[in-house]
């Protein structure tokens, strides 16, 4: 859908004359050094891949996109559709994901005017609650221990927009295929040293696939004061969205409708209130001073409808029970659940239900002194970050009927089933489960850059995090336990310029993630939790991941140079980086499973792009290669695998590929300019093929690879309107973006023969997340 000419270390315009001198720097790309805004660097002191996209490629088709525009226009980064719907996408970077489903072993930092948007209670991303259209940069930025916690692969920074950096208004509307209809408006404008800055979004769908409905309100604001000395930016966002994102359905239900879903309700509504206040302060000529406060409310609920293990009892008439078919299940007083199964002929599920509330608050205080050592151009950034955090969880478990669209029904029968009794026994977990858990952590961090020649510079920098998890259990003692992990990361890296246009870098680094509420408190194999629902009680330790990182790489860039007198940029970039006691989420069934300390994995590969741009054409190149590996022996639980052991194991070698990341990835695009205000762009993307959630082994067929082609065009019939049209997947390809393994009987899925277990005759156990057909949108923007 993106034909990007300018990402990627070339966030900048191709704006100079015709010229015939050859190796001419393009004008910088300027970034931040740190987290913080205020500390701003040309790229090329970053010894590591930095990648830029603009406001201007976020809008590349039509309306603003920023899960999109990454997924097109930065090396390394690709899309799982794990709970397949547009606003809730899993983005994995070199593979490291920031995902929004609560139980994704997380490992990039997300940021947002200087303040990290990874919820507390399990680190989840929730790309929902932003509008794209409010978003002046996006930084990319490869493991760098100065973002904090959890930057194992990397950290995105979102600068948003003031009314310094935008004047003057937009008006969006689109409207396109299943119902899609967008609304999008900002306003910046400013007096002298004050201004206000205002944008919204309202996305509805009616989407593609059955309950897939979508319902998107943001909302961004911002006044500032700006002079010569300095700055103060006050932020508010705020959210209020329904997603039904329908997830992985299995293969023979696909076959028969690839619209068809695997038990519902699949309900998200996230809401969000955000304040943030960014100031600065030119302290003198060296000496600069950043600070950034904020305090954010955010609640989320959840509706999952799911099979269930639940049964009718043996040896009791009309009453159910527990897994194990003679414990009773009862309710919050005691009584027994009624058996609307009638003996097991009427098919039954749980609505698996959630409620969590976080509100968080901190800031961040930091100097930046520009000033020569022994006559060497020298900065030299002190920081320090605190941040606090509590949150209020509940889950729970509702018994309902399954009807003919496999949607489990609402009913009065709440299970009710209290810590060390015997039905919490029987099920290996207590239901409901309410939690309060505390996150306080606080880091100290600092980094130097001396150019020791005119081609030369060293940048050592580190950081000192420590992070405390404290959790309560409302209604037991099962859930309670107070954790505390420290750790220094260090890191060291060089920058040399090979030619005025060609910078080699190199960078070694340490990073850590700590472990999350949501994996301590689901770390027991004895008592595997409801993911992402529930939790378990009396859990081992888990230990912090710490993550060791090299990268070596080039960059350049080139005006009017011997071929054709092309412009263009590029890089190419050798990375690895090696997870000790990495965290995963090992399944036991479709919607169970637990977190354990794995041993190594690895992550290893390269990445390189061009952008280019001759007379009416622009276009790029850029190719990734990501293996991701399990460097330890392990056997890990795997019910629905048919390679299990008699236990319901599977042994994981060292070698042996992680589920879900694509090793191989190419991404082509070009634009071309028809006529004054009218473009004409298209995009070819190939993603490799990739291993089922499940298949840690790597015994059963990979999940095929693909390519998807998209086009767009727009017209500007005057100054101040653009008109667009885009086609999504022009080929009407089917493909999937993630898959698991798991159990599809028992609810009367199309396609699907009856079985026992999910071992029956004909049942295949594989789940895939489908893609999209082909979709069509168009629609206008109005400037002011």
């Amino acid at each position: 859908m993106l034909a990007l000419s300018q990402v990627a270390c070339a966030g900048r315009a191709f704006a100079h004359a015709a010229s015939p001198v050859v190796d001419t720097a393009l004008q910088p790309v300027i970034v931040e050094a740190t987290a913080m805004p205020g500390a701003a660097v040309d790229v090329n002191q970053i010894p590591g891949n930095v990648q830029v996209l603009s406001a201007a490629d976020l809008t590349q088709g039509g309306s603003a996109n920023l899960t999109g525009a990454l997924d097109a226009g930065i090396s390394s980064v690709n899309i799982n559709d794990n709970l397949d719907d547009p606003f809730q996408p899993d983005i994995l970077y070199r593979g490291f994901e920031a995902s929004p489903v609560l139980g994704t072993a997380q490992g990039l930092a997300v940021y947002q005017n200087g303040v990290r948007i990874n919820e507390a209670f399990g680190d989840t991303v929730n790309w929902d609650l932003f509008p794209d259209n409010a978003i002046n940069q996006v930084e990319l930025v490869s493991a760098n221990p100065l973002y904090g916690l959890n930057a194992l692969g990397g950290a995105i920074a979102l600068t948003m927009k003031n009314a310094f950096t935008y004047r003057g208004g937009d008006l969006g509307v689109t409207a396109g295929s299943y119902g899609r209809r967008d609304l999008t408006a900002q306003y910046g404008g400013r007096d002298g040293k004050f201004g206000v800055y205002l944008a919204g979004k309202a996305a509805d769908s009616s989407g593609w696939r059955r309950f897939s409905s979508d319902r998107i309100r943001d909302f961004y604001a911002v006044l500032s004061a700006h002079s010569t000395r300095g700055s103060v930016d006050l932020s508010f966002t705020s959210a209020g969205n329904t997603m039904n994102g329908q997830g992985a359905a299995p293969v023979q239900e696909l076959a028969v409708n690839r619209s068809l879903v695997f038990t519902g309700p699949q309900t998200n509504r996230d809401t969000l209130r955000f304040f943030v206040l960014n100031s600065s302060l030119r302290a003198s000529h060296a000496l600069s001073l950043q600070g950034v406060f904020y305090y954010r409310d955010f609640g989320e609920t959840v509706a999952n409808g799911n099979s269930t293990s639940y049964q009718a009892c043996a040896g009791a008439i009309g009453i159910l029970c527990q897994p194990d078919g003679v414990t009773p299940l009862s309710n919050a007083q005691g009584q027994p659940l009624a058996d609307i199964s009638a003996g097991g002929t009427r098919l039954i599920g749980e609505n698996d239900f959630e409620w969590l509330h976080t509100r968080g608050r901190g800031g961040t205080l930091q100097a930046t002194l520009r000033k020569a050592v022994l006559g060497r151009e020298n900065r030299f950034t002190v920081g320090a970050a605190l941040d606090y955090a509590a949150t209020s969880f509940y889950s729970g478990a509702q018994i309902g009927l399954i009807d003919s669209q496999l949607q489990v029904l609402p009913s009065s029968l709440i299970v009710d089933t209290a810590e060390n009794s015997a039905g919490a026994l029987a099920n290996g977990d207590p239901v409901p489960v309410n939690v309060d858990s505390i996150n306080k952590s606080l880091g100290v961090y600092l980094t130097d850059r001396i150019r020791l020649t005119h081609r030369l510079a060293v940048t050592a920098s580190g950081r000192y995090n420590i992070a405390y998890v404290d959790l309560a259990d409302q209604l037991g003692t099962n859930l309670n336990g107070r954790n505390r992990y420290v750790h220094f990361n260090p890191a060291l890296g060089a920058t040399y310029a090979l030619r005025p246009s060609i910078t080699l870098y190199g960078d070694l680094s340490e990073n850590t993630r700590t472990p999350t509420a949501s994996e301590i408190e689901c770390s027991d194999p004895s008592r595997p939790c409801v993911l992402p629902s529930s939790l378990a009680g009396d859990p081992p330790n888990l230990r912090q991941v710490v993550a060791h990182s090299g990268e070596l790489g080039l960059r350049g860039h080139f005006t009017r140079t011997r071929f054709a007198g092309a412009e263009f940029d590029w890089n190419l970039s050798l990375f690895r980086t090696l997870l000790k006691d990495d965290i995963h989420s090992v399944a036991t069934s479709l919607s169970q499973g637990f977190f354990e300390n794995i041993g190594d994995t690895r992550r290893q590969g390269l990445e390189a792009g061009v952008h280019w741009r001759i007379e009416r054409w622009s276009g790029y190149t850029q190719y990734s290669f990501v293996q991701a590996t399990f460097m330890s022996p392990l056997l890990v639980p795997s019910p629905s695998n048919p390679y299990r052991n008699a236990q319901g194991d599977i042994l994981v070698r060292p070698g042996d590929r992680l589920p879900g990341i694509p090793e191989n990835r190419l991404k082509l695009g070009a634009q071309y300019r028809a006529a004054a205000g009218w473009r004409i762009g298209a995009a070819a993307n190939y993603t490799g093929s990739f291993y089922y959630v499940g298949d840690e082994s790597n015994q059963l067929p990979a999940v095929p690879g693909f390519v998807v082609v998209d086009l767009h065009t727009s017209y500007r019939p005057m100054p101040h309107l653009k008109l667009f049209l885009s086609v999504d997947n022009l080929f009407d390809r089917q493909y999937a973006t993630w898959g698991t393994l798991g159990d599809p009987t028992g609810v009367g899925a199309p396609g699907v023969p009856t079985g026992s277990g999910g071992s029956g005759s004909g049942v295949d156990n594989r789940f895939l997340s489908p893609s999209a057909p082909t979709e069509a949108y168009g629609g206008f923007r109005l400037s002011f």
